[in-house]
C-alpha cells in the first residue's frame, strides 16, 4: 500500500490532472483502500476481510487508469505509474489469496 500511496501522490499532484480529472479515480481508490485497511492493522483476519471488500474498486480504478493515463500524458512517469499501480493491485490480490488460505487452514 505504501507504493500505491506514492502513485496516488504523483497523480494527485500532477499538472495533467487539471486537464484530465478522470485520473483522480485511482487517487480516490487508493485513499479509500488505505484508510479502510489502516483500521484493521492489528486484526489480520479483519484486514484480509476488508481487503476483500476493497480490492474490486482498486482493480476497476487501476483498469481505468491504465486506459486514461496514456491519454493524459505519454511521459515516462505516467507509464511507470501505470506499471506500478498494476503491480500493487496484482500483489494485493495475491496477498488476499494467501490470507484467505491461511485463514481457512
Amino acid at each position: 500500500m505504501a507504493h500505491a500511496w506514492m502513485v496516488r501522490t504523483f497523480v494527485k499532484h500532477s499538472e495533467e490532472v487539471e486537464d484530465f480529472p478522470e485520473l483522480m479515480g485511482v487517487v480516490r481508490a487508493v485513499f479509500d483502500t488505505s484508510r479502510a485497511l489502516e483500521t484493521r492493522l492489528h486484526d489480520p483476519a479483519g484486514y484480509v476481510k476488508m481487503l476483500g471488500k476493497k480490492i474490486g474498486r482498486m482493480r476497476r480504478a487501476t483498469e481505468q487508469f491504465r486506459k486514461d493515463a496514456p491519454l493524459a500524458s505519454t511521459h515516462t512517469n505516467f507509464v511507470q505509474a501505470v506499471r506500478s499501480i498494476d503491480l500493487c493491485v496484482t500483489r494485493l490480490e495475491e496477498l488476499l489469496v494467501e490470507g484467505r488460505q491461511i485463514g481457512s487452514a
